[in-house]
C-alpha cells in the first residue's frame, strides 16, 4: 500500500501526528546542532534571538499542541457526544502552527522580523484550533465535561501565553518571554497532559488488567492542577524578585515543602493506578513511567528550593524542569502517540522491541539531562550528547509512525 499525502486528512489524528512528528525533527535537529557548535565551534552560527528562548518556546508551544491536536479532535468527540470534525477543517489552523514554527527557528539567526512573523502566525493558529475545540464542548450535551473544560480552559492560557510571547520577543524584553513559556508549559501543557492522564490511565489499566478498577477521585485532579496554580504563580512570583529577603525565603521554603508533598502524594497514586501491575503490558508500563516522573520532577524541584535556601545558591533547577519536559511529557507523549497511531491504523495495542528500547533511551538521555544540571565542568559535552540522542530517539521513533499516517488501515476499515 503506498504512501500519499492525501492519506493525511483521512483523519485528525493523522494530520495532527504528521505535523507535530515534522516539527518535533525539525527542533531536535536544531538544538543538536545548537548544542554541537557550543562544544566544537564548527558551524559558527550567529543569532538574533537567544536560543534558550526558541528552544524553550518551540518545545512548549512548537510539536505538542499539534500532536494534542490529533488527540483532542479524535477522543475529543468521544468524550463529548459530538461528531468530529473532519480533518480538512484542521488544515489551515495546523498549517499555521507549523509553518509558524519553522519561521520562528530561521528566525532565530535571520532577523527579528522573521521570527515574530512566525509567532504571529502560530498564534492564529492555536486560537484558530482552540476555538474549533471549544465549540465541540459548547455543541455537548453529556453531562460529564469536566476534563474537556479543562482542556479547553488551558488552551486559553496557552494562547494568552503566546500572545504575552509575541508582544514580549516585540519588546525585547526576554524575562517576561522566558516567563510567558513558562507559564504555558505549566498552566497550558502540564494541564492537559494531567487531564488527560486522569482519565484516560486508569481507564487503560483497568481495560488491560480488568482486576484493577478504574479509580479516579476528582480530589488527585484537583491537586494536579492546583499545582499547576503553583507553579505559573512562582513564576510571575519569581520574575518580580521581591526586595523583602524575608519574605523571598518563606517563600522559597513554602514553595519545595508543598512541592515534596504533592510529589509524594502522586508517586502514591502511581501506585495506586497499577504501576506494578503495568509491568506486565509495555505500553501501559510507558504511560505508568509518565507519570511518575511528574511526581519525581516535583519531589526534585522542592528539594532544588531546599537546598538553594541551604547553599544560598540555585541548586538544579534546570534538573527538575527537564525531569517534567523530557521524563513525564515526552515519555507520556511518545506512549500515547504510539497507543493511538496503533488503535487508528487497524495495528495491535502492543509496544514492541523497537518502541521499548527507544522509550528506554529516551529515560538514559533524561537522567543524563538530568546529571548535566549538576556537573557544570562537563555540561557542555554532555547536553550535546543529550541532545543528539533526543534527537535520534524521535528520528528512528517517528520514522515509523509517519509511515503509517500516509497509508490506509491495515484491517481495511475508514479512518
Amino acid at each position: 500500500m503506498s504512501w500519499h499525502p492525501r492519506h493525511l486528512l483521512l483523519a485528525p489524528h493523522r494530520l495532527g501526528f504528521f505535523l507535530g512528528m515534522v516539527l518535533l525533527w525539525a527542533a531536535g535537529l536544531w538544538w543538536a546542532l545548537v548544542q554541537l557548535d557550543r562544544v566544537t565551534s564548527a558551524l559558527g552560527l550567529a543569532y538574533v534571538l537567544s536560543p534558550s528562548l526558541v528552544h524553550g518556546a518551540v518545545m512548549t508551544f512548537g510539536f505538542i499542541p499539534l500532536f494534542f491536536s490529533g488527540f483532542l479532535f479524535t477522543a475529543g468527540p468521544k468524550w463529548l457526544g459530538v461528531p468530529p470534525p473532519e480533518a480538512p477543517q484542521l488544515l489551515a489552523p495546523l498549517l499555521l502552527q507549523a509553518g509558524g514554527w519553522l519561521l520562528w527557528l530561521a528566525g532565530a539567526h535571520l532577523h527579528l522580523a522573521v521570527g515574530l512573523c512566525g509567532l504571529v502566525m502560530a498564534c492564529v493558529g492555536l486560537l484558530w484550533m482552540s476555538a474549533l475545540f471549544w465549540r465541540l464542548l459548547a455543541r455537548s450535551e453529556v453531562v460529564d465535561t469536566v476534563h474537556a473544560l479543562v482542556i479547553a480552559q488551558a488552551c486559553g492560557v496557552g494562547c494568552a501565553s503566546l500572545l504575552g510571547l509575541v508582544v514580549s520577543v516585540w519588546a525585547v524584553a526576554e524575562a517576561v518571554a522566558l516567563a510567558c513559556v513558562l507559564t504555558s508549559l505549566w498552566g497550558f501543557v502540564v494541564a492537559v497532559y494531567v487531564a488527560v492522564a486522569h482519565r484516560m490511565i486508569p481507564f487503560f489499566t483497568s481495560s488491560a488488567m480488568p482486576q484493577l478498577a478504574a479509580w479516579r477521585p476528582f480530589w488527585a485532579l484537583g491537586l494536579m492542577l492546583a499545582v499547576v496554580v503553583l507553579e505559573v504563580l512562582a513564576v510571575w512570583l519569581d520574575l518580580l524578585q521581591p526586595a523583602d529577603v524575608a519574605w523571598g525565603t518563606l517563600w522559597l521554603l513554602l514553595r519545595g515543602t508543598l512541592e515534596l508533598a504533592a510529589g509524594a502524594v502522586l508517586l502514591w497514586l502511581a501506585g495506586v493506578w497499577g504501576l506494578v501491575q503495568s509491568l506486565k503490558n509495555r505500553l501501559l508500563t510507558m504511560l505508568h513511567i509518565g507519570f511518575v516522573w511528574l511526581g519525581l520532577a516535583l519531589l526534585l524541584a522542592g528539594a532544588s528550593q531546599w537546598l538553594s535556601w541551604g547553599l544560598g545558591t540555585p541548586v538544579l533547577p534546570l534538573g527538575a524542569l527537564h525531569a517534567l519536559t523530557m521524563g513525564c511529557l515526552a515519555s507520556l507523549m511518545l506512549a500515547m502517540v504510539t497507543r493511538v497511531s496503533a488503535g487508528h491504523s487497524g495495528r495491535a495495542l502492543v509496544a514492541d522491541g523497537w518502541v521499548w528500547s527507544l522509550f528506554m533511551l529516551l529515560q538514559v538521555a533524561t537522567a543524563l539531562r538530568i546529571l548535566a544540571a549538576g556537573a557544570a565542568a562537563w555540561a557542555a559535552p554532555m547536553l550535546a550528547v543529550v541532545a543528539c540522542g533526543w534527537f535520534a530517539v524521535m528520528a528512528l521513533w517517528g520514522g515509523r509512525l509517519v509511515g503509517w499516517y500516509g497509508r490506509r488501515r491495515s484491517d481495511g476499515r475508514p479512518g
